[in-house]
């Protein structure tokens, strides 16, 4: 890799700016709008490593690719969704979202295929000089950056390599094995076969898409899922944009949508068997009369205690009822030369083998920090607000809900960074660093959640405390008192004045 010129003289910065946003999807796109609405004179950049906006919703190309949210509470809160489809695919989203770019200029600000490598803090001159690596005419060129804050929003798993197990056999296999995440556009499912292996998101939306091209897709599953029927079509929201207009209906939709995903959360923990039976009696209405359902869509897990699915408009068990489309639940024996034989001893012909499998969790975008040369292991920070990390200083990051939409925490993420830039302005401050006051308190994962890509990656995150401001909240209201109304600093948070630094060049990217 070249350096650029001004890299090579010393490691002088080719570039300064405030604030540097790592990811162009739709927690980065998110913070640079709520950034230059309260602070206009404020200097910033968007590094997208990829040759697109759009994050997961340009990467997933694979067939029915949707929310697995409404777009009310998904969507932004300063962009009213206008598709009377709620639960949307992910081509209307990546459209919403570039407009959304398009609109506020941000699009301009975004430079593409610049992957953050590592970013170093000098405490003398109070500011992050980043390593970046940029495609320059088909060669990597290393570049630097300086920039006062980083925020990162550049998502939460790898997206050049999904999760696959170690499958016995797999090389016996003499049909196509695919995984979702990298989709070959070019392939022909038609009148063939096809095993999906896995009971998530990502497998319940593949099975009823692929079904009525496909001779017969078969959902294979080591355990089952709760499966929630919602309708595509969000009747009380469409009604209130007819009535009110679309930023008066967004809004009551959206408020009326929180507390709906709230009001099924709380239950769903309050009352589990209750909960249970609810969502066992909604599947059993959709599917055939007699079906098991306990064998294929029972937990041995109380609800919520993962990720429910939703499914639009029942289109899964439709599938499921009119043949197109079965599921197993049954482990893999191994991989054979014409599909998988199970442990069961029943085996499962196949043309196609796709791997829902899961992604691999990676903390950042996978870049390292430095705080004056010395490496930060993340997984030694604690998270503070769920938006910076103790001891690393004007650094900070967006994490959404694992148990509503994910973007309604991200949200109020970028308003309370911007209203901690606002005081420290008026204060003279230019350092932000959360401390820990007892380095002793009891800890737990960021992301305390039972699905199995968390549960691999725990050793390679932030963790969290038992009280806010450590505890990072799933609770919308919660972090609306404590993101939203709350005043911003605490004394767990010590705010100072960097030394002046000399002076800076800028040179365009």
């Amino acid at each position: 890799m070249v350096p650029s010129s001004a890299a090579q003289r010393s490691g002088t910065p080719d570039e300064h700016v405030d604030v540097l946003i790592v990811g162009a999807g739709i927690s980065g796109i998110g913070a640079a709008y709520y950034l230059q609405q309260e602070h206009p004179q404020r200097s910033y950049a968007i590094l997208e490593a990829r040759g697109a906006t759009g994050g997961t919703w340009d990467l997933f190309r694979y067939p029915g690719i949707r929310s697995d949210s409404d777009l009310h509470t998904f969507g932004y809160e300063f962009k009213p969704w206008r598709d009377e489809h709620a639960i949307a695919s992910g081509e209307k989203i990546l459209t919403y979202l570039r407009q959304t770019a398009a609109e506020n200029g941000i699009d301009t600000k975004i430079r593409f295929h610049h992957r953050v490598l590592g970013a170093n803090w000098s405490s003398d001159e109070g500011r992050w000089v980043v390593d970046v690596e940029r495609d320059r005419q088909g060669a990597p060129e290393l570049v630097r950056i300086s920039a006062n804050w980083i925020f990162c929003a550049g998502g939460y798993y790898r997206y050049d390599q999904g999760y696959t197990p170690e499958f016995a056999g797999r090389e016996r296999f003499t049909g196509q094995v695919v995984h979702p995440q990298h989709w070959p556009q070019d392939l022909d499912y038609a009148g063939k076969s096809v095993v999906i292996i896995g009971s998530g998101a990502t497998a319940v939306t593949l099975v009823p898409a692929m079904a009525p091209t496909a001779g017969h897709v078969t959902m294979l599953q080591r355990s089952p899922t709760y499966i929630m029927p919602v309708p595509s079509k969000d009747a009380i929201a469409n009604t209130a944009r007819k009535l009110l207009g679309d930023e008066r209906g967004y809004a009551l939709a959206r408020r009326f949508n929180i507390g709906k995903q709230r009001a099924v959360y709380a239950i769903c923990q309050r009352y589990p068997r209750l909960a249970r039976r609810i969502i066992r009696s909604l599947n059993a209405r959709q599917l055939p009369a007699g079906y098991p359902v306990d064998e294929h869509f029972n937990p041995d897990y109380n609800p919520w205690d993962q990720r429910l699915c939703a499914v639009p408009d029942g289109d899964l068990f439709a599938a499921i009822s009119n043949g197109s489309a079965s599921v197993v639940t049954d482990r893999i024996a191994t991989f054979t030369e014409s599909g998988i034989l199970l442990e069961s001893g029943r085996h499962l012909d196949a043309d196609i083998i796709v791997t829902a499998t899961g992604l691999n969790v990676q903390a950042f975008g996978g870049m390292t920090l430095k705080i004056d040369g010395e490496p930060v292991n993340i997984a030694d920070t604690v998270a503070y607000k769920g938006m910076m990390l103790s001891g690393v200083p004007n650094f900070a990051f967006a994490i959404g809900y694992t148990n509503s939409s994910w973007t309604l925490k991200v949200g109020l993420l970028c308003e309370h960074f911007c209203r901690l830039l606002t005081y420290m302005d008026a204060h003279g401050h230019t350092v932000a660093r959360a401390e820990l006051a007892d380095p002793a308190m009891p800890t737990r994962p960021l992301l305390d959640f039972g699905a199995g890509y968390v549960q691999r990656a725990m050793g390679e995150l932030p963790r969290q405390g038992a009280a806010a401001p450590w505890l990072t909240s799933m609770s919308y209201h919660s972090d609306v008192t404590l993101l939203r109304n709350d005043t911003v600093v605490d004394p767990n948070l010590r705010l100072s004045a960097a030394a002046p630094v000399g002076e800076r060049i800028e040179v365009p990217a």
